[in-house]
């Protein structure tokens, strides 16, 4: 048992296997932080670009008082006011709604 536990011990055979492995493992996990990182950004630019679509939407609405013979109903109106952070307009290259990106924005046509 004893010259087994040693013969085991003293065994390099897969000593170099177990360096690619960590060296190949290691370039896998960089890259795989790289690509989430594209994902993530290319997510929230999308997102921004959808949340700027449904914020240009008019959301001012109004209807009429309707009277019957035996009922009525009352009118509504609703103005949607300006958030704090929209401008006017909405800036080429820009990402809406108070989102700021580190780089520079990349054209998506």
């Amino acid at each position: 048992m004893k010259a087994t536990a040693q013969k085991l011990w003293n065994d390099e055979a897969g000593f170099v296997v177990s360096i690619e492995l960590v060296l190949i493992s290691t370039i896998c996990v960089i890259g795989l932080l790289t690509g989430l990182t594209a994902v993530r950004d290319g997510v929230i630019s999308e997102l921004s670009d959808t949340a700027g679509a449904v914020q240009d939407l008019n959301q001012s609405y109004s209807y009429n008082g309707v009277t019957g013979h035996a009922s009525s109903t009352s009118g509504s109106n609703f103005i949607d006011a300006t958030d704090f952070c929209d401008d006017a307009e909405d800036i080429s290259g820009q990402a809406d709604n108070c989102i700021t990106f580190d780089g520079l924005p990349e054209d998506e046509a």
